[in-house]
């Protein structure tokens, strides 16, 4: 892309933000007066992680996703479970277990807020914060994020299973689930391209390449013989219990680089999932698909509007949840602000029984 070009993206990229941000009550530049430092010191964070292990970029990205895919992007998946509850935290759900990584790192970042600005910066836009600076360090277009998020104080394993959508998706599936967010069909298949970076863990696409339904050798014939070959090596019979651990890249042509290979993946049946295959039986989506396989820079700027956009899903803002001091645990309910505002942060008086949250 030429520097005019993008100029021109990165200017689109904010009017969009300016735009979405003000309608969810968030604004660029949030933390300018209460601690400036911030996205700095979470950068900086994020790029010392990158650089011990470029796998943080995509965690990253899709830790920020699973977020404000259940209740919002309310920084709720960072919660852990109580010990001894009865009732499991989203973190513990099996679409966010084994798959999301590098809490260590997001413990890190607010940390390094916390101690600059003690009590301003949400759990939830570190998270923000930090999904935007993955995308720039894997080689996507950098976009500001608008602030303000507050965090919850509820997280349930029930909520992820119910609301994250799962790898065997149908296009109709999916076109439903981001529609419930408030995303347009384009948007879920520009954001379905954050699987040109990243692992999968075996369970999510061995229903594929083993015992697919009505077919003579068990592989989806909407897959590449040749890649599910490969992929049966990589994941033998039964791997989910016996190597779960194991994973492999979801874009095979360009596994740690942000760009539109996934979208050309897809057109050569070397989507991952059943739900990336899915992008192909719909003909509006197959011509979005086609379109990033066409143009990398539409697809970049398109990438960085529909961050900001999801971004905006469910979030809370001025009085609502709380700025949690420790993004593990929810604060305790006599906790009074800081710099953030002047008003005690409390939800309600005490915890229902279903929820998870900080005794």
């Amino acid at each position: 892309m030429s520097s005019a070009a993008m100029k021109l993206a990165v200017v689109a990229a904010l009017i969009s933000a300016a735009a979405v941000g003000a309608r969810a009550c968030l604004d660029v530049g949030f933390y300018d007066t209460t601690c400036p430092t911030a996205e700095t010191l979470i950068q900086q964070v994020v790029a010392a992680a990158f650089r011990n292990d470029s796998g943080v970029a995509p965690a990253m990205i899709r830790m920020h996703f699973h977020d404000c895919f259940v209740r919002g992007c309310d920084g709720s998946v960072l919660i852990d479970t109580v010990p001894g509850s009865t009732t499991r935290a989203e973190k513990d759900a099996a679409p966010n277990n084994p798959s999301l990584r590098f809490f260590d790192v997001i413990d890190r970042a607010k940390s390094a807020v916390e101690a600059a600005c003690p009590g301003v910066v949400s759990c939830a836009d570190v998270v923000a914060f930090m999904a935007r600076d993955g995308v720039v360090l894997s080689g996507g277009l950098g976009y500001q994020v608008p602030a303000g998020r507050r965090d919850g104080r509820t997280s349930l394993e029930d909520d992820a299973l119910n609301f994250l959508p799962p790898p065997t998706s149908t296009a109709a599936d999916l076109v439903a689930n981001f529609t419930a967010k408030n995303l347009t069909a384009e948007d879920m298949v520009v954001l379905s391209g954050a699987h040109t970076i990243g692992v999968s863990h075996c369970d999510s696409f061995t229903n594929r390449i083993y015992n697919f339904p009505n077919t003579t050798d068990g592989i989806d014939p909407s897959l590449s013989k040749a890649y599910a070959f490969l992929l049966k090596g990589i994941c033998p019979p039964n791997s989910n219990q016996t190597f779960p651990t194991t994973t492999t890249f979801m874009d095979i042509l360009t596994p740690t680089k942000f760009d539109n290979r996934y979208y050309v993946g897809l057109t050569n049946n070397l989507g991952l999932f059943q739900s990336d295959a899915a992008l192909l039986t719909d003909a509006a989506l197959k011509a979005t698909v086609n379109s990033f396989v066409r143009s990398e820079a539409t697809f970049r700027l398109k990438f960085a509007r529909a961050m900001i956009k999801m971004g905006q899903i469910g979030v809370l803002s001025g009085t609502q949840g709380e700025i949690r001091l420790n993004c593990r645990v929810v604060n305790p309910v006599n906790v009074t602000a800081t710099a953030a505002d002047d008003h005690h942060l409390t939800s309600s008086s005490s915890s229902s029984s279903d929820e998870v949250a900080a005794s």
